[in-house]
């Protein structure tokens, strides 16, 4: 057995083995673990020299494990055992510390220290008022000053960030928890949300700055590298992820200046989930260990999208430097695999001092809600040409039924053609015309028949408005008259433009929300509309439009509308029940007054797709719920494959399909 002796040298941040170093050296397995693993410098000397950065203790453990794991005996210097003594000790008041963390999340609080918080955020916010939940998760994030927010959509995560920053902004500022910035990134459809929330939370607007694409390198670089004195320094810097990573150089000089004491914010954290070495991911993490950030905040709802992994860099950002995750990333992916797992629990308890999660029932919302299932029959052109391609596809279909090949696409793609011909038979024409001028068939399409490719290229001509067109006008007529605004969700852009100049021949006035909408910016000229004016003027009693149309894909996220709108209506409905369930977010969520009653309506096309994707919906709404409020974590990997699990939303189709065409 070999005996080596454990060193450190602090000034040059290393680790150095000296003594018998051949029974490393000598040992294949155990030289390569020290190159590949530790980077280790062999040095001519007979040294083995292992560098570290700020994951010290995390190094040590691994020089340690590895000496025992291959028989080697280990004699600690001095130094090693005063890092040693330093290490559990620290460890102790970490853990001491992350128990009253955990604590105060099930309600165990300091009576004084919760009364001071409360008093604090009381005069910060003159006009809002947090109900209990969002007091109790501001009054953790501001003593734990780097945590998680896992809560729902519209459970008002940033009201809760706002409470905890106005806290620790009000400390003494020599207090080491005293932040004076906040540094805010996310989606850029996130950036009018949190200017607008400041507003609402501390009654004046906020001095911001909106780094994204359209703001050119000089701005950036006066914004990022100035050094004006901290106070004439915006108090709200708001990024995008990939805006983030091209310019990770000036904001790390930007978080590294002597006076600045950033709160840093990740919204829709889940967007740094790639432990694979995502660029965003890659760039978040290493703006964590900066100098001059104070507090880390991560936000999303949705924080294992594909499994237990993907909590890992979320860890990692908000205390980069204590190994919370007792589990490799290889380990997290076995767990994900096997719901039984009997190291789910240890994780879980490892985790649960630093996240909190506000679920659906915590918040209270009026109960009053109505569903409509609106039943729409097809005009008599459209139901021709949707029989015409249900027959048609339903028989590929059934050859299809594992959908585990490359040709899932074009099952996907034959999904999408029946929504569109059970809404507008219109948009199949778009497609069409690429081949008709060459051969009058789509190989796209698989329509062979030359009759309903005419019937195609002149539906307009034939039968003018689609049916569900007619519905929506009607419903928001009725709406209109009783002085509401509405909503209308629709998953197709074609749509959504056609059913705008429809609607503008009725003369009803509507603006439109997607992805071709740009998000405002500080180079936005006056006269460009961008999703942030819609919105507002939209919350406006007297708007010149009463009537939004949306993509659900586009704009689910980072939109409220419940303090104008409590009506959604749904032109048509994809398979994809986390998009549905966000939209129905938008207008249903924190901040509604008691009593207020929330209409949706659901236009259902009869015996046609509508039918099974209203059936599919309800189904994985209700299981995503049960997931989504019986657990404080819920891992939704498997829902959310559920959530366009083609094979049996295949199944679905072809079974109904059967059960129409046999009826007596």
């Amino acid at each position: 057995m070999g005996i080596v002796e454990l060193t450190i040298n602090e000034e040059r941040r290393e680790f150095v083995i000296t003594g018998d170093t051949s029974s490393i050296k000598d040992n294949y397995r155990a030289k390569h673990f020290y190159l590949d693993f530790l980077k280790a410098d062999f040095v001519d000397n007979g040294e083995i020299v292992i560098p570290y950065d700020q994951d010290r203790e995390l190094i040590l453990k691994k020089i340690q494990n590895s000496l025992e794991k291959y028989d080697i005996q280990q004699v600690d210097s001095a130094a090693i055992k005063t890092v040693l003594n330093d290490y559990y000790t620290e460890k102790q008041n970490f853990k001491a510390f992350g128990e009253k963390a955990r604590n105060i999340w099930n309600n165990q609080v300091e009576v004084s220290e919760f009364k001071q918080f409360k008093e604090c955020v009381e005069r910060s916010f003159p006009k809002r008022t947090l109900y209990d939940k969002q007091l109790l998760a501001a009054f953790h994030l501001a003593f734990s000053q780097n945590a998680c927010n896992f809560s729902v959509p519209g459970a008002g995560k940033t009201s809760v960030v706002y409470a905890a920053y106005a806290y620790l902004k009000s400390l003494p500022h020599d207090h080491p928890k005293s932040v004076n910035k906040l540094l805010i990134i996310g989606p850029l459809s996130s950036f009018g949300p949190w200017e607008d929330e400041y507003f609402e939370c501390f009654n004046e607007k906020p001095t911001s700055k909106r780094l994204s694409g359209g703001v050119s390198t000089e701005e950036r670089s006066r914004h990022l590298l100035s050094i004006d004195p901290i106070d004439t320094v915006p108090e709200l810097t708001l990024m995008s992820y990939q805006s983030v990573s091209y310019n990770l150089g000036s904001l790390s000089h930007f978080l590294k200046r002597s006076d600045m004491k950033a709160m840093v914010v990740l919204d829709e954290a889940h967007k740094i989930k790639n432990v694979e070495g995502g660029v965003w991911a890659t760039a978040a993490l290493a703006l964590s260990k900066l100098l001059g950030v104070r507090s880390r905040v991560v936000l999303t709802g949705t924080p294992l999208p594909s499994g237990y992994e993907d909590i890992y860099n979320l860890y990692e950002f908000i205390w980069p430097d204590k190994n919370i995750i007792d589990f490799n990333i290889f380990q997290l992916k076995e767990m994900s695999g096997n719901k039984f797992d009997h190291r789910v629990d240890q994780l879980i308890k490892s985790i649960s001092p630093f996240f909190i999660r506000i679920k659906k029932k915590d918040l209270n919302l009026p109960k009053e809600v109505n569903d409509y299932y609106v039943k729409v029959e097809m005009g008599s052109y459209q139901r021709q040409i949707y029989e015409f391609i249900e027959n048609k596809y339903v028989d590929y279909f059934e050859s299809q039924r594992s959908a585990l090949d490359m040709t899932a696409q074009l099952v996907k793609a034959r999904f999408v053609r029946l929504m569109q011909a059970a809404t507008n038979p219109g948009l199949l024409k778009r497609s069409l015309e690429k081949y008709y001028n060459e051969q009058g068939i789509s190989d796209d399409l698989f329509i062979d028949d030359s009759q309903v490719i005419d019937k195609i290229l002149r539906y307009v001509e034939l039968e003018g408005v689609p049916s569900k067109f007619l519905i929506v006008k009607d419903i928001i007529a009725k709406c209109l008259e009783q002085g509401e605004k509405v909503i209308v969700w629709a998953t197709f852009v074609r749509n959504i433009v056609e059913l705008q100049g429809y609607l503008n021949s009725c003369g009803i006035a509507s603006e439109l929300l997607m992805g071709e909408v740009p998000v405002e910016t500080d180079e936005t000229a006056e006269d460009v509309v961008t999703r942030e004016k819609i919105i507002r003027e939209f919350h406006q009693p007297n708007s010149r439009f009463r009537v939004i149309i949306a993509n659900s894909f586009a704009v689910a996220e980072s939109i409220s509308l419940h303090k104008a709108c409590h009506n959604a209506i749904y032109l048509e409905r994809s398979f994809n029940a986390a998009n549905f369930m966000q939209s129905k977010d938008r207008i249903h969520r924190v901040g509604l007054p008691p009593g207020t009653v929330t209409n949706y309506y659901y236009l259902i096309s009869t015996n046609s797709i509508d039918e099974t994707i209203n059936h599919r919906l309800a189904l994985k709404e209700k299981r995503m719920l049960e997931l989504i409020e019986s657990q404080d974590i819920p891992l939704i990997s498997e829902n959310l494959n559920y959530d366009f699990d083609l094979t049996d939303d295949l199944k679905a189709i072809i079974r109904d399909y059967v059960r129409r065409t046999t009826k007596a």
